[in-house]
């Protein structure tokens, strides 16, 4: 490895091993549960950047309303979890209801707009500008929550932590699942290759008897359904809230950039980064915490322009 891609590891890995070895010495019950709160906060990011990563990093098409199909799905499953009683419809109407506004999308948006990026950004600037307002509409400005399944409610007894949400546990998991699912979904099936392949040289996947728009479009419904499923868990963990959608929307932008477009492996880095500078920023640093992500973006982008482990497309 050249010393211009090690150089961001070793700029963004010397700081943090510094602050580990302090954080440990002054406060380890701070700096421990810090740490937790970092990483719960990086696999909700990272669920939602997931899906951010197929639709714009793999398959180019720049979805600024992929926030909106966050809230959207948080939303629909707060209404299902409140008419059924039942955590997991919820979830499943959070990734169905997504899934199917992302194919409408698809279908009636970027199929129309293949390789225009300046006009797929203002359209959806604009189409995440009117679900925002329908949304503030329905469900007016109230804050709503969800409540998890008892399985995972509560507290659990951790070292040094001492008690700490069960249920963040259970997300941090979750995405570990969701994350070894979706590398292995792109990496290991036929599915996956086509996808790939399709991206890489379309005319040759579409000369090979493959119907394109069809794999492109179930990519784009399942890279929005993963949006919606993190509404319902985020909306678990946290709260569901007018403006929602353009936190987790600048969320996944930034750990895609860092990550590198079009890698699972690198939305789940570029997610591990932010949540943890997020998280220890506050604890350690409240009136700079914001500047912590947009450090590591600069410092990743000047080195490495495509993302820490993204490749030149």
């Amino acid at each position: 490895m050249s010393l211009r891609r090690r150089l961001p590891w070793l700029l963004l890995g010397g700081p943090l091993a510094a602050l580990s070895v302090w954080g440990l010495v002054d406060n380890p019950r701070l700096f421990l549960a810090t740490l937790l709160n970092g990483l719960t906060l990086a696999s909700l990011y990272f669920i939602v950047a997931s899906g951010f990563t197929l639709v714009f990093g793999l398959m180019r098409n720049v979805n600024l309303a992929h926030g909106s199909l966050y809230l959207l799905g948080a939303y629909v499953g707060w209404v299902a979890g409140e008419h059924t009683g039942s955590w997991l419809l919820a979830v499943a109407a959070g990734f169905l209801s997504a899934a199917v506004v992302g194919l409408l999308i698809q279908v009636l948006i970027f199929r129309h707009m293949e390789g225009q990026d300046l006009r797929q950004t203002l359209v959806t600037i604009g189409l995440s500008i009117v679900l925002a307002d329908l949304m503030l509409w329905t469900f007016g400005g109230e804050i709503y929550t969800f409540e998890p399944p008892a399985l995972i409610y509560g507290s659990t007894l951790l070292p040094v932590v001492e008690r700490f949400p069960t249920y963040r546990i259970a997300v941090l998991f979750g995405a570990i699942v969701i994350g070894i699912g979706l590398w292995t979904f792109l990496a290991k099936t036929r599915v996956g290759m086509m996808i790939r392949a399709g991206v890489d040289d379309r005319g040759m996947l579409a000369a090979s008897g493959v119907n394109v728009q069809l794999v492109f479009a179930a990519t784009f419904a399942m890279g929005a359904g993963l949006a919606g499923l993190a509404g319902v868990v985020g909306g678990s963990a946290l709260s569901i809230s007018p403006g929602e959608d353009t936190r987790y929307l600048l969320a996944s932008l930034v750990v895609v950039i860092v990550g590198g477009m079009g890698s699972v492996v690198g939305a789940a880095v570029g997610a591990l980064l932010i949540g943890l500078a997020e998280q220890f920023g506050l604890a350690y640093a409240p009136t700079y915490s914001v500047v912590f992500t947009f450090v590591i973006m600069v410092v990743v982008l000047a080195f490495r322009p495509h993302g820490l482990l993204g490749k030149q497309s």
